[in-house]
């Protein structure tokens, strides 16, 4: 927990005692958990508090830090969510948005083969790839102040979703901002 709220405090000096408290606590409590769910079960696996609490690759701190950017593009799109579901449509025209649509709609699949076969990494492997997959869109692909921001925002709005759900499953809590 002091290693995560040292990391959060170097990003963000100005948040306040019990943000702090809260967000280090599930972040710290994220990567071990994801950390040991990520593993096959059948494996062995080395147990090292440097790999889990990395900001890059496979771990929770990064899926964790993802999500919050992700919720931060929401924000800062000031767009109302709600309104714009009701009021527009997902149009899929770039690679990366078809992309990013195909490996949101094998959230169910990756759900079902996780509980068939009682193996929680495929849920982790999942995540870690949808961030992937959004990564890629997201660099490519203008959100806030295009002719397309109302399609994109609702891709990003079903990342977050989706990512939401999968953070929940896997025990741990998201963090809209970090």
């Amino acid at each position: 927990k002091a290693r995560c709220a040292k990391t959060i405090q170097e990003r963000r000096p100005d948040i306040d005692a019990e943000e702090l408290d809260y967000a280090s606590s599930a972040m710290g409590y994220g990567a071990v958990k994801y950390s040991d769910l990520k593993n096959n079960r059948q494996s062995n696996y080395k147990f090292s508090y440097d790999q889990m609490l990395s900001l890059q690759g496979d771990t929770a701190v990064y899926l964790l830090y993802a999500y919050a950017r992700i919720s931060g593009i929401l924000r800062k799109s000031g767009v109302d969510i709600g309104d714009l579901q009701k009021s527009a449509r997902i149009q899929i025209k770039e690679p990366q948005e078809i992309a990013l649509g195909i490996k949101l709609a094998q959230f169910p699949d990756a759900v079902s083969e996780t509980l068939s076969t009682l193996m929680p990494n495929r849920l982790t492997e999942y995540i870690y790839d949808l961030t992937e997959v959004f990564n890629q869109f997201y660099g490519n692909c203008k959100v806030i102040d295009d002719e397309n921001q109302d399609s994109r925002l609702l891709l990003v709005d079903a990342t977050a979703t989706v990512m939401k759900q999968t953070f929940k499953l896997l025990g741990m809590t998201p963090l809209e901002r970090i």
